[in-house]
C-alpha cells in the first residue's frame, strides 16, 4: 500500500498544500490550507470502484490493467 504525505506550505502569496511535487491552490491562511489538506487526504482514503484502464505509453505500446477501487493510500497531513 502506497503512502502520500499532505504537507502545508507557503506558495505564491499564501498557503497551499503539497503532494509529491504538486501543489494546490493557494489558500489565504494556513488554517484555510490545512483544512483542505485534511479533506484531501481523507477522500484519497474512500475506496471506490473497480475499473479497466487502456493507455497508450511514449513507445506507442497500449497497457491494459485493473485499477482495483479498494486500493487505497494511507495518508496524514503535516505542517
Amino acid at each position: 500500500m502506497s503512502h502520500l504525505t499532505y504537507r502545508i506550505v507557503e506558495h505564491d502569496g499564501g498557503w497551499a498544500y503539497s503532494v509529491d511535487g504538486s501543489f494546490s491552490e493557494t489558500f489565504r491562511s494556513h488554517d484555510a490550507a490545512l483544512s483542505a489538506a485534511r479533506r484531501a487526504a481523507g477522500e484519497q482514503r474512500v475506496s471506490g470502484d473497480t475499473h479497466g484502464i487502456v493507455y497508450e505509453d511514449a513507445a506507442g505500446v497500449v497497457h491494459e490493467e485493473l485499477s482495483d477501487g479498494a486500493d487505497r493510500p494511507q495518508t496524514d497531513v503535516s505542517g
